[in-house]
């Protein structure tokens, strides 16, 4: 980090970011009284009303994707962002839901991977344990690295010493409460970011003479989201709207929010099936609004922000010389914190996840069987505790990436979209088979990397060489369209599963009854799930469409 962009922080700046950090721990310590079986530690003990876990699900997702990687596409592709949020987000939330969480919910599995041990055997279960927990260990890495840059820019310590240090803050909370701790800590850092990034924004707004200087100064392409052509890669407007509605829409979108379990998880930890189907749509609700408030930052950056605007500086570091440059003190401690807060709810939603998956799905299902619930307790603890450390060398990896949201975009591409294609295909289809299932998967991660690896190391050009973020797009939709084919034809060839091995998991074998509550149909319109759903996607339409 350069010492230019040290924060001129005072001691108010300290005390605001001192008592954040006194209410993370505190909650975390609370939280602990509650943990006495695993099933506490891992799912919350299925407990909390949708309110809760709505936040919670928004907040896991505030990390480093949505105010350092957004913020950075922000000064790369201006409104062109907003893709990500109404196209790649809002309307795979609704589905989820809608359409998955019955299933997740119904069936009482603790995992995703659980769900894919039930649905297509240990095999595919295996597989998607073990790709999970890596892509895991990598998406925590961002988030530790950036929270590493906040400190670094405060106390302008060495980056090696400001990993160690992020990393241990967000330790000491999840191993003390496990998930409760999370997503309690989520929901009280969904207001502080808030409370950070909604001053920084309309600062920076008046900074530039509000938005009819801000559009003065920027590109007319960064004011518009369609057809994207820059952040899509393709020069031709029509496979530019294919790219993004398919590549990013679709692929993926409903691959990271409908089978990513780090958000399952907080509709998981539900209090009934109709506070886990409405958590995803009320996490919606904020999605489509927070994009102003770091994608705006960002092209306000690009305009004022000189080691921005000369490329001195990577785009990543937008928003830290922004917060440096406009806010005054007291203000710009509660950024600062707010800034923390995202960070630590990112990378504690990977580690929490991750921890569940490690113990239940791998060392209790193939490992060490049939032990106490306390010894997984305690392992899913030291779980913690290594995921921590490698977090702390995967955040080194993330640090070769001026835009993180390009690392990202590649590791949802390889990991998610082959899973959604498993998920989607196995959910509907009950012909599928447990073979399918797990050959699907790896072929469809393979022809990911390969097309990854051709496009950035082969100089091969056209097809190979998109600008942007087309190249992840690319590889999305290869593996998705891959995992099809091949789990087809595998079907073709081997046994399927009796349909009584499938209810709770596919569709059309599971009883109506099952896939609903029936006292949600007592409640007001506005408090059930699918009115809540058509109300989001009317709203998101009509964002698309005013932003157009």
């Amino acid at each position: 980090m350069q010492s230019a962009l040290r924060l001129d922080a005072s001691w108010v700046d300290y005390t605001l970011v001192a008592v954040y950090f006194v209410f993370v721990l505190g909650i975390g310590w609370a939280a602990r009284r509650r943990v006495s079986s695993s099933i506490d530690f891992f799912l919350s003990g299925r407990g909390l009303p949708a309110w809760v876990t709505g936040l919670a699900f928004i907040s896991a997702n505030l990390g480093a994707v949505e105010i350092i990687g957004h913020s950075a596409n922000g000064v790369q592709y201006g409104f062109q962002t907003m893709h990500y949020f109404w196209i790649g987000a809002v309307p795979a939330m609704v589905f989820l839901g809608i359409v998955m969480m019955p299933f997740y919910y119904g069936s009482k599995v603790r995992s995703v991977p659980e769900f894919m041990r039930r649905r297509f055997g240990n095999t595919a279960h295996l597989v998607n344990a073990i790709s999970f927990a890596v892509a895991q260990l990598l998406i925590a890495g961002v988030n530790l690295l950036l929270l590493a840059k906040v400190v670094n820019a405060l106390l302008g310590w060495p980056q090696w010493v400001t990993l160690l240090v992020a990393a241990v803050i967000v330790l000491s909370y999840i191993t003390l409460g496990g998930l409760s701790a999370a997503i309690y800590n989520e929901v009280l850092q969904f207001f502080v970011i808030i409370a950070a990034l909604l001053p920084l924004t309309l600062v920076g707004l008046k900074h530039v003479g509000g938005w009819s200087g801000l559009k003065a100064e920027m590109a007319a392409s960064h004011l518009h989201t369609w057809p994207g052509q820059e952040i899509s890669g393709f020069s031709s407007p029509v496979w530019s709207a294919v790219g993004i509605v398919f590549g990013l829409g679709f692929v993926l979108s409903f691959g990271y929010w409908t089978t990513n379990f780090v958000e399952v998880q907080r509709s998981m930890a539900a209090e009934s099936m109709s506070a886990a189907r409405k958590t995803p749509i009320i996490g919606a609700f904020p999605k489509m609004f927070i994009p102003f408030l770091v994608v705006i930052p960002g092209m306000v950056a690009a305009t004022i922000v000189t080691p921005i605007m000369d490329g001195s500086a990577q785009p990543n570091d937008a928003i830290l010389y922004l917060m440096r440059d406009l806010l005054p003190n007291g203000l710009l401690g509660v950024a600062i914190a707010g800034l923390l807060a995202a960070f630590m709810a990112g990378m504690a939603a990977n580690i929490s996840a991750f921890n569940t998956v490690i113990s239940y799905d791998i060392w209790q299902t193939y490992i060490v069987r049939d032990r106490e619930d306390d010894y997984y307790l305690k392992f899913g603890r030291w779980a913690t505790v290594g995921a921590t450390m490698v977090a702390v060398f995967t955040a080194l990896l993330a640090a070769n990436f001026g835009n993180v949201m390009d690392y990202l975009q590649t590791l949802f591409g390889f990991f998610n979209a082959p899973l959604f294609a498993t998920f989607i295909l196995g959910m509907f289809w009950k012909r599928m088979t447990p073979a399918a299932g797990w050959v699907g998967l790896v072929v469809g991660t393979l022809s990911a990397i390969a097309y990854w690896v051709a496009a950035t190391f082969t100089g091969l050009g056209g097809f190979f060489d998109l600008p942007g973020q087309g190249t992840a797009f690319v590889a999305a939709s290869i593996a998705f369209v891959v995992d099809i084919v091949v789990s087809v034809v595998v079907t073709g060839f081997t046994t399927p599963k009796p349909d009584r091995e499938l209810v709770g998991f596919v569709r059309s074998v599971t009883p109506k009854p099952q896939l609903v509550d029936a006292a949600e149909a007592a409640l007001p319109w506005y408090q059930r799930t699918v009115p809540l759903g058509a109300v989001c996607l009317l709203m998101v339409i009509a964002l698309n469409v005013i932003f157009a």
